[in-house]
């Protein structure tokens, strides 16, 4: 059945945004070509936008033609702001933009473990209404949160996990009753993957699997281009898994003894200590991270299918550069156990090592994992840094954001 003219007119409209959105400002030549609507059906539809205030004229293209084909239309981003936290277990760090996802004021604050409940809550909403403040943000549309710990498909509920502090759910609730904005909460894997696959390791992945390498460990799945959560929303929680080279089993209150235990920024920082690798932190780096950085800047691109050979006999010669190399070697077997676990499963095709020690590693961290993995199992997997490191969550809380709000704002209207 053929829409009728109000909907075919919502649809286009939509398309139109959404074409806006990702190209950015375009002439209503190119929403001509790129929509295949006629030129008369264009100009209704940028008239249309621009008296719902949706669209605006933002400039001209460099030609001399006269006309309307030489404006700019552009989205209103100052239409609708909207903010992203990431909410780690010590701190919390907070991004306030407009509707196309452009910075507009930033903030961190670290929130130390002897905070009270009500303390680090108040902190941390004060800290999102300041910097909202900052930004010239009088109302906030939507709000993004990442959070570690499990969130409850269906319900968005972050639930209280073991080991991690009260304040993260209280914070959640906190903002819902404090903020007239829609406010989303999601696990920070998931959200570091949205990030990756929309601008970094994972773009135009389908289907891939992002190791969260942080603090702790996580992963996030993505299967035939949606993100899978599970029954109870704790798919890849991977930490737990069962895994050799550990001194036992983790259990159903600590993740100690599974994968976590290997790969955890406490099990790198003593496999670097038994090796003889040192580093000093740079700021907000974690120490895992930094030990990471030193040995491959140590090792080179010895550590990558193309830097073998000359680079190595280099390197050999260089300080450190033995146990630089050990100590990558050892820990891409450790990282090869897990992800070779999870191919077997899922066969995802690509693995990205993400967060701050994956994207400290890079590719040449990427390439030791990959060959080990090779050599473990028969199902080709493709292994890449990430490449946003330790903002991949704030951008992809951000990411959800800017969608809740587009999607209300871009809405068809009903028939």
């Amino acid at each position: 059945m053929a829409a009728s003219p109000s909907t075919a007119r919502a649809i286009n409209d939509r398309l139109a945004l959404r074409l806006l959105q990702q190209e950015g400002p375009l002439t209503a030549g190119q929403l001509k070509a790129l929509t295949g609507l006629s030129r008369p059906s264009v100009a209704d539809l940028v008239e249309r936008l621009q008296d719902a205030g949706l669209v605006r004229v933002v400039g001209e293209t460099g030609d001399r033609r006269r006309g309307p084909n030489a404006r700019l239309y552009g989205i209103v981003a100052d239409l609708a702001h909207l903010a992203a936290l990431d909410v780690r277990t010590h701190s919390v760090a907070v991004v306030v933009a407009d509707l196309l996802g452009a910075t507009l004021a930033e903030a961190d604050l670290p929130i130390g473990s002897d905070t009270a409940t009500e303390a680090a809550v108040e902190r941390a909403a004060a800290l999102l209404e300041r910097t909202a403040e900052e930004a010239g943000a009088l109302r906030l549309h939507s709000v993004g949160i990442g959070a570690p710990g499990l969130v409850t498909p269906g319900t968005g509920e972050l639930r209280d996990t073991t080991g991690l502090p009260a304040w993260h759910r209280r914070l959640v609730a906190a903002l819902h009753e404090r903020l007239p904005a829609t406010v989303l909460v999601e696990n920070e894997t998931n959200l570091a993957a949205l990030a990756e696959q929309r601008l970094g390791a994972a773009r135009g992945q389908d289907t891939f699997v992002l190791l969260w390498l942080g603090h702790g460990v996580g992963a996030a799945v993505v299967l035939d281009g949606k993100l899978r959560r599970g029954a109870s929303g704790g798919a890849g929680e991977i930490g737990f898994l069962p895994v050799p080279g550990t001194s036992r089993l983790p259990s159903a209150l600590g993740c100690e003894g599974g994968f976590h235990s290997l790969v955890g920024s406490a099990g790198i920082a003593e496999l670097a200590e038994e090796y003889g690798v040192s580093a000093l932190a740079a700021a907000q780096e974690p120490p895992a991270a930094a030990l990471v950085r030193a040995a491959v800047e140590t090792v080179g691109t010895a550590g990558t299918a193309e830097g073998r050979g000359a680079s190595e006999e280099r390197g050999a010669a260089t300080p450190g550069y033995k146990a630089a190399d050990t100590f990558l070697g050892v820990l891409a077997d450790r990282l090869a156990v897990g992800a070779a676990a999870v191919g077997a499963v899922l066969d995802p095709g690509r693995i990205v090592l993400a967060g701050e020690v994956g994207h400290a590693g890079g590719p040449a961290l990427a390439a030791r994992v990959e060959a080990r993995l090779a050599a473990m199992s028969p199902l080709h997997t493709e292994v890449r840094a990430g490449t946003l490191g330790g903002t991949a969550v704030l951008r992809g809380a951000l990411l959800t954001a800017r969608d809740a709000a587009q999607d209300e704002l871009f809405a068809p209207e009903p028939n």
